[in-house]
């Protein structure tokens, strides 16, 4: 393949790949943007595999490689579960940082193409900030896998004098930066691999020390590390298609970052500091003089559940991750359709956060088949509970706490949530009186309109048709 062809190829992918972040931005056309993605990925790589600068000596190892990953990949995306994309989507960050590590490494040990003067310094400059994103992305992303998956507690793990050693960290990443920078070629190994050594700790202590109620902010967060880590590539290298890539990845990255955060009334630096959230096991301790919930609980029935459906005219379904992890999408789908046969207006409601990383539910009633156009944003919403008969939260805690407004020393205080309360009458599902991800406590489970319906989502949703149905 001529230059010139493979200019043009990553032009047209480029293209693509901006078509593809405006088709995922609308659940209607995701599909259709995936589709775009799918095929830019495809020009590039065949543009990159089969241009002038690969030679034809490597390109059976390359071919291979790419079976080999492929493999991998088409098996990944077979066997895991919905339930499982947030942790899969953080080990896929931590590959893409892995890469470019490895392929600052590569830069700086070829000798094939001497360089000199101002560009031996840009070169060295693009590994050296390359290797730093891309490691601390890769350590990163794996404690944040861990953390997603259950294999790391979600509790902040916070040591003392924490923004002092990521002061000094960060000085010694630059004194070595400039021993690097004034190494004679091939004699800055040392400082390299020092400064990897940091990056990686800094990784593992940044995304420890931030609790489990922020873990969707450090997805879309990583998500923009390793868009930068990408790019970074790209400079080494010299493709200008990697380098475009990696800055749209980490651009919207950084974004949704921003929009998490605005929804969690979190600042970003603060999430990056860390310190709040926890495992969950039990409530983080309230502040002094914070209100603690008051009264009883009122349990109610499956049987009980349907007959306030039945009987409603609005309703509004809240998903949380408890809904995911029972794999009740499918079953919420059924009742969702038998109401609305029915005549019931029912309608979801999804939260910024909800679940373990942006657009979490979104995906999981997209692929129960749940119509689109009755699914609407929080702030699209929210003025409407007041006129709601049954607001129906399924495995959802932090993001239907009326704590956030109306207690002002609650860890959570001033952070937008659905606000369940203000129906006629609100019902929680929810496996126990635990509190959610955040450690918070929720005063809604105590209210006078509420009622908790126990048990596993999916069993109890399944009474629930079926006494819907039965009329029983």
């Amino acid at each position: 393949m001529s230059a010139s062809l493979a200019t043009v190829s990553y032009l047209g992918a480029t293209i693509l790949f901006i078509l593809c972040l405006g088709g995922l931005s609308d659940q209607e056309t995701a599909r259709r943007g995936n589709l775009y993605g799918m095929l830019g990925m495809a020009i590039a790589v065949v543009a990159t595999v089969f241009g002038p600068n690969v030679g034809t000596a490597g390109l059976s190892w390359i071919i291979g490689a790419m079976v080999v990953g492929g493999a991998i990949g088409l098996y990944a995306a077979r066997v895991v579960q919905m339930t499982q994309m947030p942790e899969l989507v953080a080990l896929m960050h931590s590959l893409v940082g892995l890469a470019a590590c490895l392929v600052g490494y590569a830069s700086y040990i070829d000798t094939s193409s001497p360089l000199t003067g101002a560009e031996k310094a840009i070169h060295e400059v693009e590994i050296y900030v390359g290797i730093l994103i891309g490691a601390i992305t890769f350590s990163g992303s794996l404690i944040a896998f861990g953390k997603l998956s259950g294999k790391i507690g979600g509790k902040p793990v916070l040591m003392p004098g924490r923004h002092m050693i990521n002061l000094i960290g960060l000085l010694i990443v630059i004194y070595f930066g400039r021993e690097f920078l004034h190494a004679e070629m091939g004699q800055g190994v040392l400082p390299l691999t020092v400064m990897t050594i940091i990056a990686l700790a800094f990784g593992v202590h940044m995304v420890m020390a931030i609790g489990g109620a922020d873990m969707p902010v450090v997805v879309s967060m990583l998500n923009s590390y390793s868009g930068w880590a990408a790019a970074a590539t790209g400079f080494m290298l010299g493709n200008d298609l990697l380098i475009v890539t990696g800055a749209l990845v980490g651009s919207s990255g950084a974004i949704l970052s921003y929009i998490m955060c605005n929804a969690m009334n979190r600042n970003f630096i603060s999430v990056i500091a860390g310190g709040f959230g926890s495992d969950g096991a039990k409530p983080a301790p309230a502040a002094k003089g914070s209100a603690e919930p008051q009264g009883e609980v009122t349990a109610v029935s499956a049987a009980e559940t349907a007959e306030l459906l039945r009987e409603a005219k609005n309703v509004i379904i809240v998903p949380g991750y408890g809904m995911a992890v029972a794999q009740a999408q499918h079953i919420v789908n059924e009742i969702t359709s038998h109401l609305r046969e029915k005549g019931v207006n029912v309608r979801f409601g999804i939260h910024p956060v909800a679940g373990r990383m942006p657009g979490h539910m979104n995906v999981l009633l997209a692929e129960a088949k749940v119509p689109y156009d009755i699914v609407f944003e929080m702030d699209e919403l929210n003025e409407d509970f007041p006129d709601t008969d049954v607001a129906m939260v399924i495995g959802a805690n932090d993001i239907v706490n009326p704590a956030a407004q109306e207690d002002p020393s609650s860890p959570i205080a001033g952070m937008p949530v659905l606000e369940v309360w203000k129906a006629k009458t609100s019902i929680v599902m929810k496996r126990s009186m635990a509190s959610g991800y955040a450690g918070v406590d929720n005063p809604l489970f105590y209210k006078e309109n509420n009622r908790m319906l126990f048990g596993d989502a999916k069993k109890m949703l399944d009474e629930v048709l079926g006494a819907l149905t039965t009329g029983k």
